[in-house]
């Protein structure tokens, strides 16, 4: 590598021609015929951009800056090359992955996992709210790949006797920007300085910061950037519409939305764990098979709410931000943003867990009365104006009757949560999937509520 150049400014990729993507494969990257049929078996036909441009310099074995937006292959584009490699010079504890949330880090493992099952490589996920010991034997057991939210990554680096970083190769970021927004930077600090400095750093992330540009300039060596959208953007193929709604009638218009586009499967967006919570207890008693996901739930009936919405038992997925980022759930058709993101970059994540990897996917935001100044950043980012969503507001009012009787019942089971409030979120999480949550159901005649006395 040259050492006259600068260590903090990376040379930039020129983004290839779209003909040569076109006729490029994995193989034509340098990836082994092994990997090349793992992705054949996993459906990935042809590298795409981002994968064009990282996976050949990863394999220079340069350290790279991968900007890209949500749903490009990015996971690809950095586990491929570490793969490549590990066939080469087998070791264990060989590279380490560090993700902002733990289900993006359960999502990469599965990706490593199935890229790596001919040549049988073993990964640990280590992430908070998942019992210490289980983690403490899969790492003793020396696994290839680490996957790891950084808090709990440094809990294991001072309590597991015989685990150390000493040996590591590679070093991942995934979802940098976000890392450091969570204000992981003084953990990331603690690991960087307990790994090897000869090593290979990846930095993806969908935005570049300030504080990614700082992080970059501690932790990378002569890096190259491969940036294959350097301004701020929603894939083409994302029909994005917002609804323009007086706030007390944002249920009745979710309502509205959820049967007028029936049939579809739904991520609807709230800013806090309560409104999800009450938002999903309030569709269930209306008949909607919805689920909720946000940081109050234990981890297992996270991945539990997870797994029954990729599954397609579920067809509504109520969540918070700790599902905005890379979560890969292909069937996703429509991500509503019931409650509008107050950082705009984030308005970018939600939207693209749907319309990825070439797919078409709507989008509909709620803006209220109180929300026209972040609207209008959000269409300022992006670069464009969006269009309303066509609704009958007269059929919307039909539903208010039975949405208001249907609020308050959610009100009433948030409540009773409430007064269990040592096991106020465990009760939430176990009651929280049952169909009939509290014998609300049976209140419910034909889709009717029936009036109750004394309220």
């Amino acid at each position: 590598m040259a050492a006259s150049e600068e260590r903090d400014s990376p040379a930039e990729v020129p983004q290839m021609a779209v003909e040569e993507a076109e006729t490029k494969t994995f193989k034509d990257l340098g990836v082994t015929d092994v990997l090349c049929e793992a992705c054949d078996q996993l459906g990935w036909t042809k590298p795409t951009k981002i994968q064009i441009e990282a996976i050949p310099l990863a394999l220079q074995g340069r350290d790279i800056i991968g900007l890209a937006e949500t749903g490009s292959g990015k996971t690809g584009a950095f586990a491929l090359p570490i793969l490549n490699v590990l066939l080469e010079t087998p070791q264990r504890l060989f590279a380490l992955v560090l993700t902002p949330t733990r289900e993006l880090a359960f999502q990469i493992s599965e990706q490593f996992e199935a890229l790596g099952s001919s040549i049988g490589v073993q990964c640990a996920v280590i992430v908070g709210g998942i019992d210490s010991m289980s983690q403490s034997l899969a790492l003793a057991k020396k696994p290839h790949i680490v996957i790891a939210t950084p808090g709990r990554l440094i809990d294991h680096l001072e309590n597991t006797k015989g685990f150390n970083l000493r040996a590591l190769k590679y070093l991942v970021m995934d979802e940098a920007d976000r890392i450091l927004n969570m204000d992981f930077e003084t953990e990331v600090d603690k690991i960087l300085k307990v790994i090897p400095r000869d090593r290979k750093t990846f930095l993806f992330s969908a935005t570049m910061t300030k504080k990614v540009q700082k992080l970059q300039r501690a932790a990378l060596k002569n890096p190259v950037k491969c940036a294959v959208s350097s301004k701020y953007q929603t894939v083409e193929k994302l029909q994005q519409y917002y609804l323009f709604i007086p706030s007390k009638f944002k249920d009745t218009y979710l309502v509205y939305i959820l049967n007028e586009l029936a049939g579809n499967s739904f991520m609807i967006f709230c800013t806090t764990c309560n409104n999800t919570q009450r938002t999903a207890l309030l569709l269930r008693n209306l008949g909607f098979t919805a689920i909720p996901l946000h940081g109050q739930m234990s981890q297992s009936k996270r991945l539990g709410s997870l797994n029954k919405f990729k599954a397609k038992a579920r067809s509504i997925l109520l969540a918070t931000d700790v599902a905005s980022r890379g979560l890969d759930i292909p069937h996703v058709d429509v991500v509503v943003n019931f409650d509008i993101p107050t950082h705009s970059k984030d308005y970018i994540h939600r939207v693209g867990r749907t319309a990825r990897a070439g797919r078409s996917g709507k989008s509909i935001t709620f803006v209220t009365q109180y929300d026209v100044e972040l609207f209008q950043r959000i269409e300022h980012l992006i670069g464009k104006k969006l269009p309303v969503f066509p609704t009958q507001d007269d059929e919307v009012m039909m539903l208010t009757e039975r949405v208001s009787e249907a609020q308050r019942f959610a009100r009433m089971e948030l409540r009773e949560h409430g007064e269990k409030k040592k096991r106020s979120w465990e009760a939430a999480g176990d009651g929280d999937d049952r169909e009939g949550a509290i014998g609300v159901r049976n209140k419910v005649v034909g889709g009717k509520m029936k009036k109750r006395k004394g309220h």
